[in-house]
């Protein structure tokens, strides 16, 4: 009887911590995933797809509202030798209407380098209104020794944002991005570095 009770909290103490690891391990990629889900967090709500009835139906300009001005930011990580600039300092929009900005990425290394984007929007609150249709943050970029690219965003600020009197004081938002060397490990798993 004491050794099945031994066996039993043995396999109860390997059962926590199994579970404690996984839940460590999962826990960064599940928290990103609610952050871009919900825009906790300053970050941008993903529209997944755009061509379902709902984005559409967000995709009318409010004409009633005032213009937003959304400014870019770009920076890189003091270990990637890219320079990654916005073409543009600003664009205006309605809430409801589409815009699309680019950034050029050059690769000033000697060697191909895959760098991978992360984003936020300030002021935070606004995040769950700002809505990328389509990004170069989705995905991982590969770029060769000496190679410049544009990468583009398209996006739009949520019609709702205009009947949010949280909102009624902004009137400027700014988008940001920071690429990081992307590293993998020893199990293909994706490692950003610093």
């Amino acid at each position: 009887m004491l050794l099945l009770l031994t066996t039993v909290a043995r396999y109860y103490t390997a059962s926590i911590i199994v579970g404690t690891l996984a839940l460590a391990y999962g826990s960064v990629p599940l928290y990103k995933m609610i952050c871009q889900q919900t825009g906790w967090n300053g970050q941008p709500v993903q529209v997944h797809n755009a061509g379902d009835g709902d984005t559409a139906s967000r995709l009318k300009p409010v004409t009633e509202s005032r213009r937003l001005r959304i400014t870019f930011n770009g920076s890189v990580s003091d270990v990637l030798p890219w320079k990654f600039t916005p073409q543009q300092r600003e664009v205006r929009v309605l809430p409801g209407e589409t815009a699309l900005a680019f950034y050029t990425a050059t690769n000033k290394g000697p060697a191909d380098i895959i760098g991978v984007a992360t984003y936020s929007v300030t002021p935070a609150q606004v995040a769950p209104y700002f809505s990328k249709i389509q990004c170069f943050c989705f995905e991982e970029q590969k770029l060769n020794a000496g190679e410049s690219v544009d990468m583009p965003v398209f996006f739009f600020i949520d019609p709702d944002f205009a009947k949010d009197p949280s909102m009624r004081n902004i009137d400027t938002i700014t988008l940001s991005y920071t690429f990081f060397k992307a590293r993998y490990d020893d199990n293909g798993i994706l490692r950003p570095t610093a």
